[in-house]
């Protein structure tokens, strides 16, 4: 009898502030949206970093006669092998994984066929072009003792480390991660605010019976508890909103056009977006909760 007069409670309150419930919805809706968005931003993030830095090599160039450091001169067999003996010598063994030689042949050859048909290509001539060995590492994180190691040795160009190459590329997908919690953290305040008003209004608006239920002896607890349903309700449908939406994001965005785009990357799947829908649903009734139990609440004691 007591669960039936508390949902009638809470479907009468819905009735009377339903421009205002639907706004909760919304603004919830959008929120954890934005928030469940940067979750799977981040997840991606490291998910790219596992798999490219695990494929990030350190690439040593060798003199070439255009290279102005070099003085006009290409690097030498001796200064070659003697390179190519401290890599792969015992100091090095247990950071180097693998050493790959590449003339500069097999290096113009490797730039044709990836830019092939492009200006890029059309312009490149064979002498632009030196030899380099890449290195593959047992622990892309230990690349300074390579680059501290061949670095300076008689007719090294440069030693760069391909993760410096990618930082910049997570640094943007950082900031547009932190960008999106930002809007997120934003627009749940907004929820926080807009549901409290709604219980507000709403216990305003039923301020005689609430009286009468004073009078006849109803607990506060007993009086609380329709308008904190209220608010879980409302922003229940929101997060289910938001959780379909992050869901079909992922099915037809990532894996439906960026894989199929982009095949060589790796991408997170459903079972992330999976993942992230409970906590968005936890997320949006642990605020309504809080905001409505604040709301109702002060207004008691008002």
């Amino acid at each position: 009898m007591r669960l039936g007069l508390i949902l009638s409670e809470v479907g009468q309150g819905f009735r009377r502030n339903l421009s205002m419930v639907v706004s909760v919805i919304l603004v919830t809706f959008i929120s954890l949206t934005f928030f469940g968005a940067a979750v799977l931003l981040q997840l991606q993030i490291g998910q790219m970093k596992g798999y490219w830095y695990d494929r990030a090599e350190v690439t040593v160039y060798m003199c070439s006669a255009i290279v102005p450091t070099c003085d006009g001169a290409d690097a030498t067999e001796e200064q070659i092998d003697a390179v190519k003996a401290q890599l792969e010598g015992d100091t090095l063994a247990d950071f180097v994984d693998a050493v790959n030689y590449e003339t500069a042949e097999d290096a113009f050859a490797r730039f044709q066929e990836e830019f092939e048909g492009t200006t890029v290509a059309e312009l490149a001539t064979i002498d632009s072009f030196g030899p380099d060995f890449q290195v593959r590492l047992v622990n892309p994180e230990e690349s300074g003792v390579i680059i501290d190691s061949v670095s300076g040795m008689p007719g090294v160009d440069e030693v760069r480390d391909q993760r410096a190459l990618l930082q910049p590329i997570f640094d943007v997908m950082n900031a547009a991660s932190y960008t999106a919690v930002g809007i997120a953290a934003l627009m749940l305040v907004a929820a926080v605010l807009l549901i409290s008003t709604t219980i507000r209004l709403s216990a305003f608006s039923r301020r005689r019976e609430l009286a009468i239920m004073r009078l006849v002896g109803a607990s506060n607890r007993f009086i609380e508890t329709p308008f904190i349903l209220e608010g879980i309700v409302a922003s229940f449908i929101g997060s289910l909103l938001a959780s379909g939406a992050v869901i079909v994001i992922v099915h037809f965005f990532v894996q439906g056009y960026l894989t199929e785009m982009f095949t060589t990357y790796s991408f997170i799947g459903l079972q992330d977006a999976l993942l992230v829908a409970p906590i968005l649903i936890g997320v949006g009734a642990l605020l309504a909760a809080l905001s409505a139990s604040v709301a109702i609440r002060r207004y008691l004691k008002a």
